[in-house]
């Protein structure tokens, strides 16, 4: 009887939690109905989603929730009010992968009540037809005005051992070569992941970086990241390799605590981008969707730009960025530079600015990046020295003016470079003289860098504070109508709809890499399906010359690409800020393939993902804005592809002359990077197209309408 009994009473306190669980349920799907998120509370008060694609679950159950110093926000709760709203909109990016974008989602708001202390948290859940995003709002509050976050509890749970691609999760860089392994593989892979940086810190040894590429078993696509990351430390995904549950890691200030907030307020976004295509992750919208519509009222100032840079031959290690070897350590203050002897291999000198301007006017460049210009560089890492630039005197052998003159003679605008040394008290210090100093002198864009580890000591590139320190550089530059292009900051999260005066970032390993060893074949075949999917990268791409060796005898380095897969990058890495970074000279060894890059757009009205898979080849059409032309670019990873693709995009009925820049049968990445062909056939939008890209390599096309005089030209069936 007392068996009886006891089984009595557990099914019917199971049931009673059944009930609860079944009455706190809530639902709501994608425009398409592909797309499905279920929230509850577990146990009747722990807040939890799942996500379903095609019927089957790709996150499964995960928690949500915060621990605050002090107290919780992660259980005993009650469902106070649940809202829904369909989204459907159509905005207009001042610039990017195309001219309109189509926001188009269901929201479901969950409002919630902590019983156990009467504080509300909303959980908002945007579902597209491409995934979701989830963010939690703080609604003002007088038991939570103010509050710590000491840890967020959010989790990505995933059903299998998939396979990613990944870099080691770090709080100060994401210049790492990627990955590919399965998610259990992690842990034993991490530490010959991690190459050497003048910052860095690694977290632990299942953590890795967003945004995470992930392919299960059976072809589905997973991509997790985050958006509008704003007044919040950037996560990372710490990763539970027996239960494969990843977790959000944030950053943490030097106190060990994460995020200091003020009601009403929210989070960033979460974001599960999710497709059995591939090429859905490429043209995913969700995180610039999820961020806010522009706030600069003008944007007519805002302009792409392609540019060239006294910048390789310091790379590569031809020319230095400092001017004297005769000082032991600098002080901009005091320091006479025109009573110490130079080095002669200061790369920024008046002449050799000229020499880049002259090419940049003769070729239709619109820009000339100069770095070294200004006075710092001899001592300006390495020693936590606050006072390190100022960002407004020149060296002795740098004439401002003369610069300034000569290149609005030629038609070329000037691009500022402010390397701040991770010096970032002394930025802000010089930021609106610095800015201002820009906009006496005609310079539209600034390059600014964060080399080394953070000043004040004891703050990571990743933190609170350093999130917001990089927004305000993008804000106070909108001001005086500066576009920026920041490197070493965060990774972006879409922000750009919101500033689109943030025209580049770099926050990935980036061509330099190739100048300091070399970076791996597959790597820009990976960046579009991680990096990219923040926003556009000034990835410099454009190396003709890949034994470093000729630029610099005493550096051993090769580039492992060819040149055709320099040329794909062009296309398939979108950014409205391209440069072509290798040195004139080597542009003039191959004329025909640098014509490419002059004509190749780098704005655009339409983009078509014709074929894709991580890591081993990404294709891509785009449209041309304002010219209407078409350009392919693909680029090849781990292993040769074939493509073969249609020419469908083109206007039905019209002929056209497709310019092919490709890699023969003899490129190699590693021993034959030069190999290249060039050829033309006359097509339209019905021709089929057969191209081989070896490992490492790939293929651009450009596309013109056909004329009278073009009937000799072979024609594609």
């Amino acid at each position: 009887m007392k068996k009886f009994l006891t089984l009595l009473i557990i099914l019917c306190v199971s049931a009673g939690l059944m009930s609860a669980q079944d009455a706190n349920l809530r639902k709501v799907s994608s425009p398409d109905g592909n797309v499905e998120l279920s929230f509850n509370l577990k146990d009747g008060h722990i807040p939890v989603y799942s996500l379903d694609y095609k019927g089957k679950p790709v996150v499964g159950e995960s928690h949500l929730g915060f621990k605050l110093q002090g107290s919780g926000m992660y259980d005993w709760f009650e469902i106070s009010d649940t809202a829904t709203r369909e989204i459907d909109e159509t905005w207009n990016p001042v610039w990017g992968e195309e001219s309109q974008i189509r926001n188009h989602c269901n929201e479901m708001t969950v409002t919630l009540r902590q019983t156990s202390s009467n504080r509300f948290m909303k959980i908002c859940f945007r579902v597209f037809d491409d995934g979701m995003g989830l963010r939690y709002e703080f609604p003002d509050q007088k038991s939570m005005a103010y509050f710590v976050i000491t840890d967020e509890l959010t989790e990505f749970a995933m059903t299998g051992d998939h396979t990613a691609w990944w870099i080691p999760g770090d709080y100060d860089t994401q210049e790492y070569d990627y990955t590919r392994s399965r998610l259990s593989e992690i842990r034993g892979l991490l530490s010959s992941a991690i190459s050497d940086n003048l910052s860095q810190t690694i977290f632990s040894e299942t953590g890795v970086q967003t945004s995470l590429q992930m392919k299960t078993d059976d072809g589905i696509y997973i991509n997790l990241h985050e958006a509008a990351l704003v007044n919040y430390p950037a996560m990372h995904l710490l990763l539970d390799d027996k239960n494969m549950v990843f977790k959000a890691h944030l950053t943490p200030d030097p106190n060990g605590d994460l995020a200091y907030m003020q009601s009403p307020c929210t989070t960033p976004w979460r974001t599960v981008i999710v497709s059995d295509d591939a090429r859905d992750i490429l043209a995913s919208r969700i995180t610039l969707n999820l961020n806010e519509p522009c706030k600069i009222e003008d944007t007519s100032w805002i302009k792409p730009c392609k540019y060239m840079g006294v910048w390789w031959e310091m790379i590569a290690g031809r020319c230095e960025w400092s001017y004297t070897w005769d000082l032991n350590s600098t002080h901009i203050d005091t320091d006479d530079l025109t009573k110490v002897k130079p080095h002669g291999r200061h790369g920024a000198t008046t002449a050799n600015v000229k020499k880049y301007i002259d090419y940049a006017s003769a070729n239709g460049f619109d820009g000339v990046l100069v770095e070294g210009w200004n006075v710092g560089w001899e001592d300006w890492f390495g020693h936590m020295k606050d006072y390190v630039f100022d960002f407004v005197t020149p060296y002795p052998d740098f004439d401002l003016e003369e610069i300034e003159k000569y290149a609005a003679e030629k038609g070329v605008k000037m691009i500022m470079h402010h390397e701040t040394s991770a010096s970032v008290r002394n930025y802000e210090r010089h930021m609106e003289q610095a800015y201002q100093f820009m906009n006496d002198h005609g310079y539209p864009a600034v390059k600014s860098g964060y080399v080394g580890n953070i000043i004040p000591k004891g703050n990571n590139h990743y933190n609170q504070w350093m999130i917001n320190h990089y927004l305000y550089a993008v804000t106070e530059a909108a001001k005086h109508k500066i576009m920026v292009n920041a490197h070493e900051a965060v990774r972006p999260t879409g922000l750009c709809r919101t500033w689109p005066n943030l025209i580049g970032n770099e926050s990935a390993r980036g061509t330099e890499y190739q100048a300091f060893g070399g970076s791996k074949p597959f790597h820009v075949s990976v960046l579009p399906f991680t990096r990219l999917i923040g926003g556009p990268m000034d990835y410099t791409p454009g190396i003709f010359e890949t034994d470093i060796s000729k630029v610099n005898p005493n550096n051993k380095s090769h580039a492992n690409c060819t040149l055709a897969n320099q040329l794909g990058i062009y296309v398939v890495m979108s950014s409205p800020l391209q440069m072509a970074a290798d040195l004139p000279e080597n542009y003039d060894r191959f004329p025909e393939a640098f014509q490419f890059i002059k004509d190749v757009a780098i704005d655009w009205e339409e983009s078509r993902y014709l074929e894709a898979e991580p890591g081993e080849y990404i294709t891509v059409a785009r449209k041309a804005k304002g010219t209407g032309d078409w350009f392919v670019g693909n680029v090849t990873g781990e292993k040769n592809h074939r493509s073969s693709i249609v020419f469908d995009f083109l206007e039905p009925g019209v002929e056209y002359v497709a310019t092919v820049y490709s890699d023969t049968p003899e490129s190699n990445c590693f021993t034959n990077t030069y190999a290249h062909s060039i050829r033309q056939y006359r097509c339209t939008s019905k021709s089929k197209f057969v191209q081989d890209a070896v490992e490492g390599g790939g293929y651009a096309i450009s596309f013109r309408k056909a004329t009278p005089a073009d009937k000799k030209i072979k024609k594609l069936k």
